[in-house]
């Protein structure tokens, strides 16, 4: 599909929450249900927005995690300095929804999404995406329009080895076009240590994360002896908030998985030890008892089209010590531990996903809920975009 006809669905997808008519309980729900706890979802964007601001940090919070406007527009009401995007498709939605500002985190080497973000800038003056090369650009100083202007970071990589540069002369020279450049605006850099969000221990990722750091500080001043001293310094994430914060260099951080939280994340670890637990799980998937073969153990309606994994399964909220695993594309398997009570066919079974943002790309919506009583859907509306 031409790239000019999926940027038309896009703008076209629904992204406004649907009220039910009247609340019906988490039971009556179509499993596998992907459900919102509304009011812990509430008290972790305010916990970590007042966190930040404690600290003297803004909140760039990731949008790749949720992928829906509507909690996009709850964090920058809640003071966030801007959303992030992983991807131009999922960028497309959220302006289109009203979200101006949006820093797109990856770089574009296409000629077709250049021109897409170039299209951006005529609806939002608050748009900025990252460099890491010179023919990305090239691309944007070719499709930008004139009479706009898009905000530049530059992609510093230290030792991830995924996207970014490590080349000092790379990095002025981006740095020096931007900021002579009448179309772009040269706004500071971008520094995301993805590998160290799922360290174990706190004291461990406190020491690789603060090690890394302090090579971007080292860039920092040297880009300010050149008279290019980032007004912005973005990265971070959920699993070094309270470390990254510590920073001076620091502007903001691009926490995401924060207000949902996830089985990965629970397992990496807290400051004072034991689970990290500094947010809650405001994000399960419920799914229905609905077939029991052997003793022991009893199936759901959930399986590989339900929850995403990298490391770990889904942990079972409903049966206390009870296991989940995998038994295939649609079903799940609960085994439960020796003299649990048989669960109930028919019945829910609830789970902490074990990764909540690729586990959220596999469903159209949130089915939001308080006391159990759930009231509105609202859509993924950037379900997808994986462009």
């Amino acid at each position: 599909m031409p790239y000019s006809q999926a940027v038309k669905r896009l703008t076209e997808r629904e992204w406004r929450p649907v009220a039910l008519t009247e609340p019906v309980p988490i039971e009556q729900l179509p499993t596998p249900a992907l459900v919102i706890d509304e009011l812990a979802l509430e008290r972790n964007l305010k916990r970590m927005a007042d966190y930040l601001a404690e600290k003297g940090k803004g909140l760039r919070p990731h949008a790749k995690t949720h992928k829906c406007p509507i909690i996009a527009q709850r964090q920058l009401a809640l003071g966030a300095v801007g959303v992030c995007a992983a991807k131009v498709s999922e960028a497309v939605v959220l302006v289109n929804s009203g979200v101006d500002a949006v820093l797109i985190t990856s770089a574009v080497l296409s000629e077709a999404k250049a021109e897409i973000v170039g299209e951006l800038c005529r609806k939002t003056d608050q748009l900025m995406i990252v460099v890491d090369s010179d023919l990305g650009l090239e691309l944007l100083l070719r499709y930008v329009p004139a009479g706009t202007q898009l905000g530049i970071l530059v992609d510093v990589d230290v030792s991830m080895g995924r996207t970014g540069t490590r080349d000092e002369t790379q990095i002025i020279l981006l740095a020096e076009r931007c900021a002579n450049s009448t179309n772009l605006r040269y706004c500071g850099i971008q520094h995301y240590a993805g590998h160290l969000m799922h360290v174990e221990g706190y004291a461990k990722r406190r020491e690789k994360s603060l090690a890394l750091w302090q090579r971007i500080s080292e860039i920092c001043e040297m880009l300010g002896d050149r008279g290019l001293a980032p007004e912005i310094v973005t990265g971070a994430g959920t699993g070094t908030y309270n470390i990254d914060c510590d920073v001076p260099e620091i502007t903001d951080l691009q926490a995401g998985s924060y207000l949902f939280m996830d089985q990965e994340y629970r397992l990496i670890g807290a400051e004072l030890g034991g689970l990290f637990d500094d947010f809650e799980v405001s994000l399960s998937v419920v799914t229905t008892a609905i077939s029991q073969p052997v003793a022991g153990a009893i199936t759901v309606d959930g399986g590989y089209k339900a929850f995403a994994s990298d490391t770990v399964n889904p942990e079972p909220m409903t049966i206390a010590g009870s296991k989940f695993r995998f038994g295939g594309d649609e079903h799940g398997i609960v085994i439960l531990k020796e003299g649990t009570q048989e669960p109930v066919l028919g019945g829910i079974q609830r789970f902490i996903t074990p990764h909540c943002d690729p586990t959220v790309n596999l469903h159209d919506g949130y089915w939001v809920c308080n006391d159990g009583l759930v009231h509105s859907f609202w859509p993924i509306a950037a379900r997808g975009c994986s462009w």
